[in-house]
């Protein structure tokens, strides 16, 4: 009874996703987690009938997009962690062609690096290099595992105009990788900004709409009253610390060349704008 129960919900949950009512799918993820509780299925032990294990897990891969849907970054990591006994499992006597590891697993470490959690980034990547060497393949072989290894090893390069271009590419493996992508894109874009400030007393706006990977000087004034900066005359002042105050125009021309230029792909452009 409990495996048909399970299997109905389970029918539902795809039709609630599918269709975006996140409020109906959060409803009937309540009541399937209810169920695997009481069936001992929600962490699988020895005990857990093996009939249950696979609908237990797709359940909570489907909790896991349910979340990244809702923007709950807490929400996915806490799906993420309850499933890895079950891909334990599954790592261990592989026999479920429908499961989604590849994907939450490549959607955690773009999380991972969203948030600049550098160490457990490569914690998760250490093991599935482990793993993908174990069985003679590379861990780039997997598009959605691919992804943000190519993205980390950009950042790492400081080729911040490469992961705008990969997050704006058709090589994003998925929909629901453009939605933490978009997060990192932002986090990228502060960093810049931090930069900006620090290596140029003003910038012209035009100009800032490249620097920041902006699509209309609109977004770029929207973005510099967020950051508290002046607007005045087409351009963007920055705030003046006092120590930046001291610095030579040498100075500022030597940190926007090493910060900025290193960061963005066109630093070419950079030049004529101080």
């Amino acid at each position: 009874m409990a495996t048909t129960d399970l299997r109905t919900l389970l029918t539902s949950l795809h039709s609630s996703l599918s269709a975006s009512d996140l409020e109906k799918t959060t409803t009937l993820l309540t009541q399937a987690k209810r169920t695997l509780l009481q069936q001992n299925a929600l962490i699988p032990t020895p005990t857990t009938p093996r009939d249950l294990l696979p609908l237990a897990r797709e359940i909570l891969e489907l909790g896991a997009l349910a979340a990244i849907r809702q923007t709950d970054a807490p929400g996915f990591t806490r799906y993420y962690q309850q499933l890895q006994p079950f891909y334990d499992l599954e790592r261990d006597t592989p026999s479920n062609s429908n499961s989604q590891r590849s994907k939450i697993t490549g959607l955690y470490l773009l999380l991972l690096l969203s948030m600049g959690d550098s160490t457990s980034f490569h914690t998760v990547l250490e093991g599935l290099v482990e793993e993908a060497s174990l069985q003679g393949r590379s861990v780039e072989d997997d598009p959605f595992i691919k992804y943000p290894v190519e993205l980390e090893r950009n950042l790492m390069e400081g080729s911040y105009d490469k992961v705008w271009r990969e997050t704006n590419s058709e090589r994003v493996p998925g929909e629901d990788f453009g939605l933490f992508s978009s997060v990192l894109v932002g986090t990228i874009r502060s960093e810049i900004a931090d930069c900006s400030e620090k290596a140029y007393p003003s910038l012209p706006i035009s100009n800032a709409k490249n620097l920041l990977f902006m699509d209309s000087e609109g977004a770029v004034i929207e973005f510099a009253q967020q950051r508290g900066w002046v607007l005045r005359d087409g351009r963007i002042y920055f705030p003046v610390e006092p120590e930046a105050a001291a610095r030579s125009e040498k100075d500022i021309l030597v940190a926007s060349g090493t910060i900025i230029e290193n960061a963005i792909g066109y630093a070419r452009e950079l030049e004529t704008i101080v």
